[in-house]
């Protein structure tokens, strides 16, 4: 079974280095945008950089980043095709660009920071056009056509609709569906990848940001970090070039970012025959089937592996009918060596799950070969299930809104008080990975990894400080995030 970690790790215990604190994340079921009116008169329509970061969430369709336009052949946007490519191009009139990667961007669990730089006044064609991904500058096109020299660009031109999230034309949007950060734009200069990130000192594979706040972002310049709550399209460049936000709120302010990459559910890594059909939503945090009977397991994008205490939880969406059709199925976790061809976690050695029966009387019980025991517990509507993960003693804890069955204690160390599942020392030598089974497009979990996409009305943060629990988080363990794996890797 393939394993996909995060892209771009960061340390929570790091002391150098610069530290993106919030993304918005983008759902394209909700036609989420940003948009504003660039300015009057731009510094240059010859000159000018573009750059963020991004983690996408759906593949195989169009998805926009970000264009600017005012109809659907006048305009220059930054998008990914259907192929899963990178696309840079401009529509008629004015500069010509079209840029199209041979590169295929197919990583939901990584993060991509793009740079484009424009400078048509250049001799040299190839310096007209300077496209990089994470730190490197793309060479291999499928299509590499570059504006003649001194072209006027559509992308930084006067008074036109930019938009961050969308298709500049209204009759194909082609929502974004991911996570974006650091929205930098450039009026005037064509910087270098040095100019807005750098490699690891320590680990000089790994690209990193860097703190931009200090650049000249010229008349039509902005940089948005999306770090107050209240105005998350607010320009902190000092331009005040705001944008608008359309169906974004508060919620879609994630910590969730090139810094600290946090777990999502993986639509790359599915078990069963009957997957085809499942849901994605809000950065692949909710799962639903698409019918009332669509078993279907579905794995995460981050495992762990012989150390830590690891915490997560998802809140229970059901409609309250104690039948086969309609309660959640299991939820979590397998080794590596899950085999793919049963129904339900539980059903094998290589995984394990806690379902809720609808057998009398109603209650969850531990499913797996070895362990299958009634441990109690009722079940409602938007209750939150707590996972509880001990790798340094071998046990497994579930708890419903904060209170673990079975009198679990997920604190009690060696002595593993309540725990409803023990594992063996093979079972520590795997890589573990959350997991869920869903079963019908009525009820469901959403997940929580430190990421919520729903209101939570405490917040409570892991052993680091790290993530946004709605029950508290037990001592000394960690949310699945790639500041806390750098802690135990």
């Amino acid at each position: 079974m393939p394993l996909i970690l995060p892209g771009n790790v960061g340390s929570a215990t790091a002391t150098t280095g610069y530290d993106v604190a919030n993304s918005l994340r983008f759902n394209d079921g909700s036609s989420d945008y940003l948009n504003n009116t660039s300015v009057s008169s731009v510094t240059s329509r010859f000159t000018f950089t573009i750059s963020l970061w991004v983690k996408r969430s759906t593949l195989g369709a169009k998805s926009m980043i970000g264009t600017v336009g005012g109809d659907s052949t006048n305009f220059g946007a930054i998008w990914f095709d259907s192929s899963d490519r990178l696309n840079c191009t401009e529509g008629s009139g004015g500069g010509t660009l079209n840029f199209i990667t041979n590169r295929l961007f197919r990583d939901v669990s990584a993060w991509f920071h793009i740079v484009l730089a424009i400078d048509t006044t250049q001799s040299t064609e190839s310096n007209r056009v300077k496209i990089y991904v994470n730190g490197v500058q793309e060479t291999s096109f499928s299509t590499s056509t570059y504006p003649p020299q001194n072209s006027n660009m559509h992308l930084n031109r006067n008074g036109k609709t930019q938009y961050i999230g969308r298709h500049t034309d209204s009759t194909n949007n082609y929502y974004f569906d991911g996570y974006i950060t650091e929205v930098v734009w450039v009026d005037g200069q064509q910087l270098s990848n040095t100019d807005l990130g750098e490699f690891d000192s320590d680990s000089p594979n790994i690209w990193k940001p860097i703190d931009v706040s200090g650049l000249t972002f010229g008349n039509n310049g902005f940089y948005l970090d999306f770090e107050n709550s209240g105005s998350l399209g607010a320009d902190v460049s000092g331009n005040s070039n705001n944008f608008t936000v359309n169906n974004l709120t508060s919620i879609d302010q994630t910590t969730d970012t090139c810094t600290n990459n946090f777990c999502t559910l993986n639509p790359l890594v599915a078990a069963t025959s009957r997957t085809d059909n499942q849901n994605y939503s809000e950065g692949n945090t909710i799962i639903i089937p698409n019918s009332t009977d669509n078993y279907g397991t579905t794995f995460s994008t981050i495992g762990v592996q012989g150390s830590g205490k690891w915490y997560w939880e998802a809140q229970i969406v059901w409609n309250g009918t104690s039948n086969n059709a309609n309660f959640p199925r299991t939820i979590g976790f397998v080794t590596e060596d899950y085999a793919f061809n049963y129904s339900y976690l539980g059903q094998d050695q290589e995984s394990w799950g806690m379902m809720f029966s609808d057998e009398t009387p109603d209650q969850w019980f531990a499913s797996h070969p070895d362990e299958n025991n009634n441990e109690g517990g009722t079940m409602a509507n938007g209750d939150t299930v707590n996972l509880a993960l001990d790798l340094d003693n071998g046990y497994f804890y579930f708890g419903i809104n904060g209170t673990y069955i079975n009198s679990g204690n997920p604190t009690s160390g060696a002595s593993g008080t309540g725990a409803v599942f023990t594992l063996t020392a093979t079972d520590l030598s795997k890589f573990i990975i959350p997991a869920v089974t869903n079963a019908t497009n009525t009820t469901y979990y959403k997940f929580n990894f430190g990421n919520p996409a729903y209101s939570i009305s405490s917040g409570n943060s892991d052993a680091n400080g790290l993530g946004n629990f709605e029950n508290a988080v037990p001592s000394g363990y960690f949310s699945l995030c790639s500041s806390n794996l750098a802690d135990f890797g």
